[in-house]
């Protein structure tokens, strides 16, 4: 029994959960495993009722389940930041979710901006460091609002925090068996401080790791590469900064926005998984848009929990269900949201249904802290 936290969120979020969990409703029956959900109302509404984002209460609670699906944040008559902060930042600081894991896959049917690419030339995973860098929020500024004014951010990269990133990229890397490549992306020739720390600990676990290559590429030059030759990578490993920076456009070659799912992951307690798309809160209520990624990300979170199975009968279906559509992009496919959800409901693997076993209904748990 999984106890399961959903966030829905703001905007077009809710739409995408409801697909996602419709999935894996399905996917359950087929497997035989149970699961509870608690909804949580966290998002840009109960903001401007309350005024609160996150309380604390709430983080005590999220680390008693087993993990927690997201849906997405952002609203349009919330300041940007109050919820991105306040929700999203708050939450994998809190619960020390230092790996953030993006896999950028070109599934048939999808259209991707590369040339000449196809689904055998992307497919690759960016593992990017999650709590540290510039992300942790730490500066000052000196003569604010004169024509002296210095702004400084700072760059925080501990021991701890690098070697458990790399060390997790490493044993990935081992677990994915494709090409067992490990890409450093930094910027070594600049940030000589904090990227001589990644690369020193990098080069010091390469020897725990004999079955895994390495190699290095500067930031500008692992953008160049994922456009000309994706091919290449296998895993990518980096920094808080530049793993926001590249996934975003490993998001555009994989199709767009729509597709792209990740995970903010502890290994040793509570992991959340999302879409990585926006709120899109102009087509709130359309049903207009693209669920795969969320139904994706509900993939990740089975194969994190230990349902290896069942998120690879998720994959499977969503494959099927992407050589049938028409068109594939961020927003729009020429199919309703619900019809996607219901595409990949029906493509999943019924060969592995129990005879007379029906999708389970399961308890949700209706709360708001």
């Amino acid at each position: 029994m999984y106890k399961i936290a959903v966030i829905p969120g703001d905007g077009t979020g809710p739409e995408v959960v409801r697909e996602g969990l419709k999935v894996l409703e399905a996917v359950s029956g087929m497997k035989g495993f149970k699961y509870e959900l608690v909804n949580y109302d966290f998002g840009g509404e109960r903001y401007k009722k309350t005024g609160e984002v996150l309380p604390e209460s709430a983080i005590d609670e999220l680390r008693k389940v087993d993990t927690i699906f997201l849906g997405a944040v952002g609203h349009p008559d919330v300041k940007p930041g109050i919820l991105e902060k306040g929700l999203l930042l708050k939450l994998r600081f809190s619960l020390d979710q230092y790996i953030n894991l993006r896999p950028v896959k070109l599934y048939p049917g999808v259209l991707t901006p590369l040339k000449d690419k196809g689904p055998e030339d992307i497919d690759f995973v960016v593992v990017r460091e999650n709590t540290e860098g510039l992300y942790v929020g730490e500066g000052e500024f000196t003569d604010k609002d004169t024509d002296k004014e210095v702004a400084i951010q700072i760059s925080r990269n501990s021991y701890k925090g690098v070697e458990r990133c790399l060390k997790y990229a490493y044993e990935y890397t081992l677990k994915r068996n494709k090409e067992k490549k490990l890409t450093l992306c930094g910027k070594t020739n600049v940030l000589t401080y904090a990227w001589d720390l990644w690369e020193r600990t990098f080069n010091k676990l390469s020897a725990n790791y004999p079955d895994v290559k390495t190699d290095y590429a500067h930031v500008d030059a692992t953008c160049m590469w994922m456009v000309k030759n994706p091919e290449w990578f296998d895993v990518i490993v980096t920094d808080n900064m530049f793993g926001d920076i590249i996934t975003d456009l490993g998001a555009m070659i994989q199709g767009g926005m729509g597709i792209a799912a990740g995970g903010n992951i502890n290994p040793e307690g509570v992991s959340m998984f999302e879409p990585i798309g926006g709120s899109a809160p102009k087509y709130t209520g359309k049903d207009v848009i693209n669920p795969l990624a969320a139904i994706c990300a509900c993939g990740m979170m089975l194969e994190n929990l230990g349902e290896t199975e069942a998120a690879a009968m998720i994959e499977k279906s969503v494959m099927k269900a992407t050589t049938m559509m028409d068109s594939m992009s961020a927003g729009r496919m020429g199919y309703s949201t619900q019809e996607v959800g219901d595409l990949v409901v029906k493509h999943l693997d019924k060969s592995k249904i129990l005879n007379n076993i029906k999708c389970q209904k399961h308890k949700t748990q209706k709360y708001t802290i």
